[in-house]
């Protein structure tokens, strides 16, 4: 089962992100008061296991978070990775439908089911923006398929990078893009061996199109090439 949150005296000097982005963009929302305990997990704790009872939904305030599903005879997909400022954990049944856990050390705030029911009944424009969370990961899924079902080594990984540097900003010149989870993290999202991820790393840099500063750390050199990698 998931850690159930206290509330904590420095809660009130965390940034409600993504309920406080809604209340600026919308005059109708204004104020969203939701109460949300914040805590924080060490790299590779886990979050909320599949199949856990889904009372509740988290906002992810720093770090990064792995979705995954695990297979019968132990091995596992990972279906996504989510950045800080991102909801995760909707769900329109009564458990959830993946595992999550730290790739980072990640601060995170959980909302109760209940609450949230309740805002919504009050400020029904929320309904459209949780929706909208919601076909996040929807959308993320999708991609997936197609990297998985239909996209060779080369693709695989260049999609990969590029859907990172979304997350971090999008396309300039020359821009790092941090990836912190580790290459096995990455075979797993892509539908690779760890040996392949590396080789195609290798070759990505070979070509020139990308500089391997560390492990973690990817500077992007031809944007254009990449993208034609990735969509060819």
């Amino acid at each position: 089962m998931h850690t159930q949150f206290a509330s904590t005296a420095t809660e009130r000097a965390v940034p409600r992100g993504f309920f406080a982005s809604l209340a600026n963009e919308s005059e109708n929302l204004g104020a969203l008061a939701l109460p949300g305990a914040v805590s924080k997990k060490p790299p590779g704790e886990t979050l909320f296991r599949e199949g856990d009872a889904a009372d509740g939904v988290y906002e992810v305030i720093s770090g990064m978070l792995r979705i995954c599903k695990l297979l019968p005879d132990g091995r596992r997909q990972i279906t996504g990775f989510v950045p800080a400022e991102r909801l995760i954990g909707i769900s329109l049944g009564g458990a959830y439908s993946y595992t999550a856990e730290a790739i980072t050390e990640v601060m995170v705030r959980f909302y109760r089911r209940s609450a949230l029911d309740r805002l919504m009944l009050e400020r029904p424009q929320l309904t459209r923006h949780l929706l909208g969370a919601a076909a996040q990961e929807l959308h993320m899924a999708h991609e997936l398929m197609l990297m998985l079902g239909c996209k060779d080594a080369l693709e695989k990984v260049a999609s990969f990078l590029l859907l990172m540097a979304d997350q971090q900003g999008g396309e300039v010149d020359a821009a790092e893009i941090h990836l912190p989870m580790d290459r096995h993290d990455i075979a797993d999202y892509v539908g690779l061996t760890v040996e392949t991820v590396s080789r195609t790393f290798t070759r990505l840099k070979r070509s020139k199109v990308i500089a391997l500063r560390t492990a973690n750390c990817v500077e992007i050199h031809d944007w254009d090439r990449l993208d034609e990698m990735a969509s060819r």
